[in-house]
């Protein structure tokens, strides 16, 4: 990487990192401490408290990645992390559960993901752009990890209330950092044509990353309505759960630095790509065997294996989505992507939590295996795009052939 494309990495991925650790500190506590508002009895309420953020988040990417295309990226990000500021501010202070709710859905109507990725995308050359959404990849899943070691200790210092004024302040510094360090968009992708929405809509390998995207979060949520019932079921106490997430989230960055990078330099990255596509496959059957007598051992095991497919696949996917998207349309492909990302997450929440209900945590394994076969089905015929080179790449190869 150029020492612009490092800056343009590392501050994109600290904008990430600053406002997942918000969301996701909540996350572990939110349920027990909504249900001590007024109002907060009704299960089906703190339910949409926890959801509407995704909901808005879904709605509102589409729009914010076209604003991006036709506005700049840094005044649209702006925007967006004023709005979610806003909504953490009004949740902090929220005196009922009714207006916890408003704060949630202002939250997620912030959704500055596609916007953000596409800067990213903007700045780096295709060369080392997984390696940039990998950086990122990587900060949300630390963050992830993070979160679920902090979140009870802070909520027991400060409170649901605390924890998001933390996040809201955490989405201001978020506005310092896109300001004053993140590098200016360059002008060549200032100058190229815009796209329109129908064409995103129209091409067939962004459809094939969308369906993925989809299906990749939607897995994700639906293991965890039952991973934790089983770890318990195992025998590990509900605050030692961290002890199993950590290090396999942890290991399964360096496996991923040791075989994404290399191979995706020797050409093999759609290998690769499918390859973790298998793996995640392969965990929901280990899992689908495991739940009927659930170990220790065995649910780490299975954890870290889907850490490393799902690492590999957070870091390659938008990477693929940047680069076969029309340059003049990239936020608005990232906008659907980031929307079915989302939707991703509602569909799992939702049905995995009916299908451990009505089918069992053996079903729900059985449902993610097929989806995930699904999956690979429509992956399959993908081809690895080629690499389009830099302005400034263009320019050398002019300036040396005359």
């Amino acid at each position: 990487m150029t020492p612009a494309e490092r800056r343009s990495s590392a501050s994109l991925a600290t904008i990430f990192a600053a406002r997942m650790l918000g969301l996701f500190l909540v996350l572990p506590v939110f349920a027990l401490e909504a249900a001590r508002y007024p109002g907060g009895g009704d299960p089906a309420l703190v339910g949409l408290a926890m959801g509407i953020y995704g909901l808005t988040q879904g709605l509102l990417q589409i729009p914010f990645g076209m604003a991006s295309d036709r506005f700049g990226r840094k005044k649209v990000i702006v925007i967006g992390l004023v709005v979610f500021a806003a909504g953490s501010f009004i949740a902090a202070a929220a005196p009922s559960l009714g207006w916890l709710i408003a704060g949630r859905s202002l939250q997620g109507a912030g959704a500055v993901s596609a916007a953000v990725t596409a800067l990213l995308a903007d700045q780096t050359r295709d060369s080392v752009r997984t390696k940039a959404m990998a950086l990122v990849g990587a900060s949300i899943g630390l963050m992830f990890a993070l979160s679920l070691v902090l979140a009870p200790v802070l909520a027991a210092a400060v409170g649901l209330a605390g924890l998001f004024a933390m996040t809201g302040v955490l989405a201001l510094a978020c506005i310092a950092v896109i300001l004053w360090w993140t590098p200016p968009a360059p002008q060549q992708h200032a100058d190229v044509p815009r796209g329109r929405l129908a064409d995103v809509l129209r091409h067939g390998p962004l459809l094939r990353l969308d369906v993925g995207v989809f299906v990749l979060h939607a897995v994700q949520l639906a293991m965890w309505v039952a991973v934790p019932a089983l770890l318990v079921q195992a025998g590990l106490d509900k605050a030692s759960h961290w002890m199993v997430y950590l290090p396999g989230v942890l290991a399964s960055f360096v496996v991923m630095g040791a075989v994404v990078f290399p191979l995706e330099r020797r050409g093999y990255l759609r290998a690769v790509f499918l390859a973790a596509i298998g793996l995640v496959l392969l965990v929901q059957l280990g899992l689908l065997a495991t739940s009927w007598r659930p170990g220790v051992a065995a649910l780490a095991l299975w954890l870290f294996l889907f850490f490393c497919g799902f690492n590999i696949l957070e870091a390659t996917q938008p990477s693929l989505a940047s680069r076969v998207a029309p340059p003049g349309a990239r936020g608005a492909a990232l906008g659907v992507y980031n929307t079915l990302q989302s939707l991703g997450f509602f569909a799992g929440g939702a049905v995995g939590g009916w299908l451990a209900r009505d089918v069992g945590h053996a079903g729900l394994f059985g449902a993610c295996a097929v989806l995930m076969l699904v999956w690979l089905v429509v992956a399959w015929p993908m081809r690895a795009p080629q690499a389009r080179q830099s302005a400034e790449e263009v320019l050398a190869d002019e300036a040396q052939a005359t």
